[in-house]
């Protein structure tokens, strides 16, 4: 369990649906990353998961950029590909009256000779569990 630093004065959070603002749209992240960071909010946090609006900490986002880019060639050929995620979190800390909002971003490297959906396939755990580690730390550690 990840010492997660939560003043004594928050008991609830609310996550909200993580949005899919990017160019590209992979169906599957939004409600998957939304999902396994409540999971890992709930599990590793003393908070209490309420869906009013009135919840002490409040979690919004979107993803703002999901994009394929050259990141390695060979002797005229493209050998590799890099799969850049942005994710733009707002946590509204209702106790305080202050938002915080900051990007995550992530990239992934694939295989050239893979289609962006065998590499979404290949790569869909360690981008949503990345993503989703990436963003707990800078809600919940004091760095």
């Amino acid at each position: 369990m990840v010492d997660a630093s939560v003043p004594d004065s928050v008991k609830t959070v609310r996550v909200n649906f993580i949005e899919n603002r990017a160019r590209y749209v992979n169906p599957q992240l939004s409600p998957q990353l939304t999902d396994k960071l409540r999971q890992k909010i709930i599990g590793q946090t003393r908070l209490t998961q309420v869906n009013n609006d009135n919840a002490h900490y409040e979690i919004s986002g979107s993803v703002t950029d999901y994009s394929v880019s050259t990141s390695a060639i060979s002797g005229q050929q493209t050998t590799n590909n890099r799969l850049s995620v942005t994710i733009h979190i707002i946590l509204l800390k209702r106790l305080e009256n202050k938002t915080d909002e900051f990007d995550v971003t992530r990239s992934f490297e694939f295989d050239a000779r893979q289609t962006l959906t065998q590499a979404e396939t290949a790569l869909k755990d360690e981008m949503i569990r990345n993503l989703v580690e990436e963003i707990f730390n800078r809600i919940f550690s004091n760095w």
